[in-house]
């Protein structure tokens, strides 16, 4: 632990997290942001062949995550848009405090946008409304600044995050095998960049008792693999990357199909980038120029 300690955690976060007036929302320095780029190339550089890229705004449809089932799955985590309603008189009276009753925040209702809660949940509908999957399956590169209601804010564990996703949908055989090469390259980058990791079954943090028992289901069906680095301490190392496997889960919320009768099933490999980022700077510490020659080659830095 004691390379770990609280007094280095603290030092490594104040040189790379600028602290906001908000828990878990920070803003980010020139150093950080170095290394933050030199993983996004490196991981563009490991793209597949025939990937389509498309970039996500951190909000999307409210009706869509309803349907994608993340309200009932993780109501804990999510974020939804709230704004003020009604006509200029009755809002400038909330807001210059002179309504009667209730303060401003009272004076908010639910718009139909929710913060995006992964950089994937966006693309299945889009991927729908195209129609029919090709018979050669589909991959893609996603991106998305994202939001989650983290209970604990320690390092890593951040409320707003950047999250880099591939996502394959196709064949269960596909979607497995596509899991399965992306775990094989997700091990090759992480002995590139020098860092400690292993990797672990896992589940989501699903929401109440029946959320326990979905979790079981998830890890003994190994549904979800963890690429875990230290980051707070070597017993308890942070999930940096996941590769995860849905079955056919999007495939029949949105109607995924690859001919009249075959439902399409997908997986996705997560690369939490603030998470990594972190990681290569605890390990490391912050001289870049001490860093192993392979991890500065990795990154360009």
């Amino acid at each position: 632990m004691s390379q770990f300690s609280q007094d280095r955690l603290e030092s490594l976060t104040n040189s790379l997290l600028q602290p906001t007036s908000a828990n878990g929302v920070h803003a980010r320095t020139g150093l950080f942001e170095q290394v933050i780029d030199g993983l996004s190339a490196a991981i563009t550089a490991r793209r597949e062949s025939g990937t389509e890229i498309l970039r996500f705004p951190p909000v999307m449809s409210r009706a869509l995550v309803e349907k994608s089932g993340y309200l009932k799955t993780f109501p804990h985590l999510l974020g939804c848009v709230s704004c003020l309603h009604g006509e200029e008189a009755a809002i400038r009276a909330l807001v210059e405090g002179q309504a009667k009753g209730p303060d401003w925040l009272n004076g908010l209702a639910a718009t139909d946008l929710v913060l995006t809660p992964a950089a994937c949940y966006p693309l299945y509908p889009l991927i729908a409304a195209r129609g029919a999957v090709p018979a050669q399956g589909l991959t893609f590169d996603v991106a998305s600044y994202c939001f989650r209601r983290e209970a604990s804010h320690e390092p890593g564990r951040l409320q707003s995050f950047r999250m880099r996703e591939y996502v394959c949908v196709g064949t269960p055989e596909e979607a497995l095998a596509f899991r399965k090469r992306w775990i094989a390259r997700a091990e090759e980058l992480a002995q590139q960049l020098a860092v400690p990791y292993k990797l672990a079954a896992a589940s989501d943090p699903f929401f109440g008792r029946v959320g326990k028992m979905m979790a079981m289901s998830q890890v003994e069906q190994e549904l979800k693999f963890e690429l875990l680095i230290p980051v707070n301490s070597e017993e308890q190392p942070t999930a940096c990357m996941s590769f995860n496997y849905h079955q056919d889960h999007f495939g029949t919320i949105w109607g995924l199909r690859r001919n009249a009768r075959e439902v399409a099933h997908t997986a996705c490999v997560a690369f939490g980038l603030d998470r990594l980022g972190l990681a290569l700077f605890a390990t490391h510490g912050l001289d870049l120029k001490q860093w192993p020659a392979s991890a500065r080659e990795t990154l360009s830095v």
